[in-house]
């Protein structure tokens, strides 16, 4: 792969690959097409293990060998209505992150990060505006969404050797999980009656 050999060109080595490339627009499962459902997997799941792949074979070769972090999410391992195919390829993604830990160790670490929600520029436009934004962070046990950098203080912790012991991980970075909407209903109602 030209991209892991140019890095290797400039710099000697490789240490450390971040597979961040991901994302899939809305599409119900029932109406996208094969074709769709294809590219998604393979943004979402295939790139991951394709520079995975390549950045492996320079790791093993050098002393130390390096650490691979694989950006999941938690559609990993909840339902992703409208982003099935993205779901499934994130899931993909922790299973192969295992698999490549088992493989390629003890030079090269694997590991992934199930990320949920982040603020972006586009939250507020993403989500209808900063009212459904601020209903949405109040369902966040932390009390709000991830800021980018949170997710690249995980990463670089991966990446590290304050991690040297952890490979196979997937490590949940979602300010303490979606809550089930039966919550969010059951606290409604609460509130209507009182």
């Amino acid at each position: 792969m030209s991209l892991v050999a140019g890095i290797v060109a400039e710099h000697g080595r490789l240490d450390v690959v971040v597979n961040n490339a991901g994302g899939a627009p809305y599409a119900l499962a029932a109406d996208a097409s094969p074709r769709f459902h294809d590219k998604v997997v393979g943004l979402n799941l295939m790139s991951s293990l394709l520079v995975a792949q390549a950045a492996n074979a320079v790791m093993q070769t050098q002393p130390g060998g390096g650490a691979i972090v694989n950006i999941s999410s938690v559609s990993a391992v909840r339902p992703s209505p409208g982003t099935a195919a993205y779901g499934a390829a994130k899931a993909g993604v922790d299973s192969l992150t295992t698999s490549l830990a088992q493989e390629w160790g003890p030079k090269v670490r694997v590991n992934a990060v199930d990320v949920g929600l982040v603020r972006t520029p586009d939250t507020a436009d993403h989500y209808g505006g900063d009212a459904t934004v601020a209903a949405i962070e109040s369902t966040i046990p932390a009390g709000r969404m991830a800021e980018v950098a949170e997710i690249g203080q995980v990463v670089a912790f991966l990446a590290s050797d304050l991690a040297s012991y952890v490979s196979g991980a997937r490590v949940a970075c979602h300010g303490g999980g979606e809550q089930p909407v039966f919550l969010y209903l059951a606290r409604e109602a609460q509130k209507e009656q009182q």
